[in-house]
């Protein structure tokens, strides 16, 4: 055969490939009012302490804006007729529109917002962020599923009272079975005993080891820490637990020691009011990158982006929603001062 004639045919049938695999591939096509999430199922939100180990399910869809989505999901409640204006998050997570509690740990989160041992009205949503990439041009989405509005009920959780550490603070226990944790701020200078008001009886701790009307607990640090006591048992633990920001932006650079945040017992919350130049942050705990979160302030995640930020005076506010070292996830928000 003439080698042109085989050139040109060849070069036809390559033409002809090609021409198939246009036809074959699937191309995203966005919706122009892409199908908003839905809660389908609502569990009972009576919560009662003795079934603390229960399993809660908020059960939803995804939302479809015509291809199968990547998008981050919030679970979010707040008072009734407050349009969402100080919602508290709950959860959020990745592809999955349905959001799952052990009782206690639910009741945990909603007593951030609302009273105890008694009924409140209020409202939920699922909130999808959806991020459309690969060059489509499209900025982030949001859509919210309808309003589900519902009676809850909380219970108040039994606590010990720390005495002597210069602040009103106390440890808490979700089951009500003895075994007791939370955040606290601690100062080695400032030996602590733990009260439990409802038995009056006081612990102190040799070591690790809790004893009734024991000595004064130390620390080697000044700063936040996650204690846990069980006075069934009798066992103790106090875990430095700070959070800071780090990164060009902050004082120190991406050096330790961090700018420390303080916790908000009442929110769940961490924040800090500092002067920032212009460059990155991100969030870490205790000076370290096992567990840092960076990202967008709808969604935080483990080794996220860094933050850019402008120079200025800011206050931060981080919501921790899965404390998980590997998969931890939060938002934040950040408002410049001046």
């Amino acid at each position: 055969m003439n080698k042109k004639l085989s050139i040109y045919i060849a070069f036809i049938g390559l033409l002809g490939l090609l021409a198939s695999c246009e036809k074959d591939e699937t191309k995203a096509v966005l919706l122009s009012n892409p199908v908003a999430p839905t809660i389908k199922t609502m569990p009972d939100l009576t919560l009662i302490r003795t079934n603390g180990t229960d399993t809660v399910v908020f059960a939803g869809t995804p939302v479809n804006p015509g291809f199968q989505p990547s998008a981050n999901y919030f679970l979010e409640v707040d008072t009734a007729g407050d349009n969402f204006q100080n919602a508290l998050v709950l959860a959020n997570q990745i592809s999955d529109a349905a959001f799952k509690f052990s009782v206690s740990d639910l009741n945990g989160l909603l007593i951030k917002k609302f009273p105890t041992d008694t009924t409140s009205s209020v409202e939920f949503r699922i909130r999808a962020v959806l991020v459309i990439d690969a060059g489509t041009g499209y900025t982030p989405i949001m859509s919210s599923s309808d309003v589900k509005s519902v009676v809850i009920t909380t219970y108040g959780l039994p606590r010990l009272d720390l005495i002597g550490s210069g602040l009103t603070q106390k440890i808490e226990s979700p089951l009500g079975n003895g075994d007791y944790s939370g955040y606290v701020k601690l100062d080695p200078s400032k030996p602590f005993t733990l009260k439990d008001p409802d038995a009056n009886v006081m612990y102190g701790a040799t070591g690790n080891t809790l004893t009734v009307d024991g000595a004064g607990i130390t620390v080697s640090a000044a700063g936040w820490y996650f204690v846990e006591a069980n006075t069934q048992a009798l066992t103790l633990s106090t875990s430095p637990y700070m959070i800071g920001l780090v990164g060009s932006a902050t004082p120190n650079g991406w050096n330790a020691p961090d700018s420390k945040m303080d916790y908000n017992a009442k929110t769940g919350t961490w924040s800090i009011t500092t002067n920032l130049i212009d460059g990155d942050i991100k969030f870490r705990l205790n000076d370290a990158w096992s567990w840092n979160l960076g990202g967008t302030t709808n969604s935080l995640t483990h080794n996220g982006a860094n933050i850019t930020v402008a120079a200025g005076n800011y206050t931060i506010t981080l919501t921790i929603t899965n404390a998980t070292t590997g998969s931890e996830t939060g938002t934040f928000t950040i408002v410049k001062n001046n």
